[in-house]
């Protein structure tokens, strides 16, 4: 039995977009549903507390190369897992490590066995094999956990993107045959092959064959044009099942959430939303404000007059440019509150749109405030 089910509950009649529910071990999960990011078992600056009452999040990210490398998957096992060991009862996805061994670039070499790497922390050799990342992920204890997979650069000529992709099926039925805690964990394959169609649905039909629980669709946002990336994930979603949920990996701008969901995807995640409030830069209904520029040095107004965050009701630009240009730790927490929250209101407003059949009317009325190209 699988440790998760997807509900298909609506389709958008404008789209084609889906209103669902993933059921998890630690809770019910509405999608489509942005997932912030806790790369080293912490959404930066934010307790668990706050991820839950200010930016109600049902899900967070762990990722499996950081968290083995330190403080290691058996001391978190020891700890009776992740969820325990960062005091997080809601759902958890781990990644399986590969794409951080994979932009490692000198650093590591790949083989039909695994990736040998060297950390960037200290240089010390490691290797991380399918079986590899299963142990620690099974150590982990996530309830969505990921094969491990080759995410191959933008650019990759079509020879070597075969191989890859190839190589990626072959590690995924290794990554089902070692998983050891099915009832309790969910294993997704990803789906590879680059920027060429053909291999992205040969991919796809490989792992469906493998009958996943769900199924994520990597290498894509790795540089190419918006507009490559879209074509490329609307040809690839069609060819995954519609009773399983669809993780497009490494994606958090509003318009590539919107135009994700648009495709069919349900489930999306990106760093971006932390890493740009530590350099001072919040998102808002009418585009990217740069907080710390001088233009709001006398702004007493709120960053986004329609965001119902902590920050927003309680904080004006004009001190939060102030916190921002004397390195004030609250200064950045503040506005990591507000982009987090900014991005899974975003998602409650488009399941609202996609419930409402009206997902391309949203669209477009958000782009146009956005600054966006209709």
């Amino acid at each position: 039995m699988s440790a998760i089910r997807y509900e298909l509950l609506h389709e958008c009649k404008q789209t084609g977009a889906r209103r669902g529910r993933i059921h998890t071990p630690h809770g019910i999960i509405e999608t489509p549903v942005f997932m912030p990011v806790g790369t080293q078992a912490t959404v930066k600056s934010m307790t668990q507390d706050e991820l839950k009452e200010m930016i109600d999040a049902k899900i967070i990210l762990g990722n499996t190369y950081h968290l083995y490398l330190r403080p290691g998957h058996e001391l978190i096992k020891e700890a009776g897992g992740l969820h325990k060991f960062m005091n997080w009862d809601r759902a958890i996805l781990t990644d399986s490590g590969g794409f951080q061994v994979f932009s490692l670039g000198k650093l590591r070499k790949i083989t039909e066995e695994g990736v040998e790497f060297r950390s960037h922390l200290d240089g010390s050799k490691h290797f991380i094999s399918p079986e590899k990342s299963m142990e620690i992920q099974n150590a982990l204890g996530s309830d969505i956990m990921m094969c491990f997979d080759e995410c191959v650069e933008y650019g990759a000529d079509y020879e070597y993107t075969k191989r890859s992709k190839d190589m990626t099926t072959r590690w995924a039925k290794r990554c089902k045959e070692y998983h050891k805690n099915t009832d309790k964990q969910a294993l997704f394959g990803i789906v590879q092959g680059g920027m060429y169609k053909d291999l992205r649905e040969e991919s796809a039909k490989e792992l469906v064959e493998l009958d996943f629980p769900g199924y994520a669709v990597g290498g894509l946002s790795v540089g190419e044009p918006a507009e490559i990336m879209y074509d490329v994930l609307g040809h690839t979603t069609p060819f995954l099942p519609k009773d399983k949920p669809r993780y497009l990996m490494g994606v958090g701008s509003p318009d590539y959430l919107i135009e994700a969901v648009i495709r069919g995807i349900d489930m999306c995640d990106c760093v971006l939303q932390t890493r740009i409030a530590r350099n001072g830069t919040a998102m808002t209904s009418k585009g990217k404000i740069v907080v710390r520029n001088a233009t709001y040095e006398r702004d007493f107004t709120p960053l986004d007059e329609n965001c119902d965050c902590y920050t927003c009701r309680n904080y004006t630009k004009a001190y939060i440019r102030h916190l921002i240009k004397c390195n004030e730790i609250l200064g950045a927490r503040l506005l990591t509150i507000h982009n987090l929250r900014f991005t899974v209101k975003l998602m409650e407003d488009v399941r609202k749109a996609i419930e409402e059949d009206r997902l391309m009317d949203f669209r477009n009325e958000f782009y146009k405030a956005y600054g966006y190209d209709i």
